[in-house]
This record gives structure tokens, sequence and C-alpha cells, in this order.
């Protein structure tokens, strides 16, 4: 199981570098995102002038599974604060993180390299 960040799901849906390595990691179609990524990929398409329904049909062609943040999952984030506030991780990246450790430490896709830096995760960096 992945669970992708959306920067990485950005650079698929944006053609940017690194999309060929976050494409092939979709392809084994156990990926899973937090509730906060979605809204964050859906943000970034209705920016770039998708209507709503296109921006979820565009979505929906990643085939990924939405975890909802529930209350557990979001103090999981919040605990990882202190750890991750000198890289400046978002409250995304923080969901995104939590996660992967709820999920039992999963592999975690991602374009942000400061990443690198945080111990006890497993990472594909797509760039």
């Amino acid at each position: 199981m992945r669970v992708f960040d959306a920067s990485a799901l950005l650079a698929v849906l944006g053609q940017e570098n690194g999309a060929d390595i976050a494409t092939e990691q979709l392809e084994h179609q156990d990926g899973v995102v937090t509730s906060v990524n979605y809204a964050e990929v859906l943000t970034k398409l209705i920016d770039r002038g998708l209507d709503e329904a296109t921006a979820q049909l565009t979505w929906r062609s990643l085939g990924l599974t939405v975890h909802a943040v529930d209350e557990r999952l979001a103090a999981a984030a919040a605990v990882l604060r202190p750890t991750t506030k000198p890289l400046g991780l978002s409250l995304g990246d923080r969901c995104c993180l939590a996660l992967a450790q709820q999920l039992g430490n999963v592999t975690v896709v991602t374009a942000d390299r400061p990443w690198k830096a945080l111990k006890g995760f497993r990472f594909i960096f797509i760039r």
C-alpha cells in the first residue's frame, strides 16, 4: 500500500517532473490519500480552471481511496508538529504522514524532498 501526498498527484495531473515515477506507483492500484490531500488536489484543479464536475472526473481517474481525517488521525497529525515544523510541513503533509503511520508505516509517495530528514518513514521521492 502507498499513501500519496498531494505533491505527487499534482505532478501527475500537471505532467510535471517526476510524473512518470508517481504514475508508476499509481499503477499498483493500492493507493490511498487523506481527505485533506484530496481537498488540496481538487482545489488546485479548480484553481487551474476546471469546473467541479471535471475536477471530480479527473480525480477519479487516479483510482485512489480517500481516508477521512477522523479524530484519531487528526491527533496523530498534531503530534507530528514538533518534528515537522522545522521542515515547514503543512497540515496536509502531516495528515499524509499520520495516515502512513496508522496503516502500519506504509510507503509515502511525495515530491517533497525535505521529508528525507524525517526518520521512521518509508518514502518514494518522485524527484
